[in-house]
């Protein structure tokens, strides 16, 4: 199975946000760098199966921006493990729903994306930026060591 972590792009900075955590926005910079990342995606040809968003705005958001460009609007779903609490433990129990699906996406935040990522590889850092996306394959769920196959920064899968 393959799995991308994509972390939600840019948004209204925390302190610049009157009002809950939940609902702080992408911005109209983030939105803009999502459109182009949506085009590259769709030339990549990912064939993901699925999007599983977390229940924030901007990771919602951003999932849907994406899903759009790839024709799969019909495909995103919210999972409350993505939130605050992302783990590995919850990323399997996310892919016992999707035991049959061999491509996934998986739209999330920091700084939880990069040490689950960093678990399931069998350790060290990754850097996730606002944006950026990484790919590990793992043999098939329940959840066991994973391969990272590669991580591209926001700005060169923009252009």
């Amino acid at each position: 199975m393959k799995l991308y972590f994509l972390r939600h792009g840019i948004a209204v900075e925390a302190e610049d946000w009157k009002g809950a955590e939940s609902e702080r926005p992408l911005t109209d910079k983030g939105r803009k760098q999502l459109d182009r990342e949506g085009k590259a995606l769709a030339a990549l040809e990912l064939e993901l199966e699925v999007i599983i968003t977390s229940p924030f705005a901007r990771a919602k958001e951003t999932a849907q921006i994406i899903a759009a460009a790839l024709n799969m609007s019909e495909h995103i779903e919210e999972n409350d493990r993505l939130a605050d609490s992302f783990s590995a433990m919850a990323l399997g129990e996310i892919l016992k729903s999707y035991s049959k699906v061999k491509s996934l996406m998986l739209v999330g935040h920091e700084p939880s994306m990069s040490q689950v990522i960093g678990e399931i590889i069998g350790g060290g850092k990754i850097d996730l930026k606002k944006g950026g996306l990484a790919c590990v394959e793992i043999p098939e769920p329940p959840l066991r060591k994973g391969e990272l196959k590669w991580l591209v920064p926001p700005k060169l899968l923009a252009r």
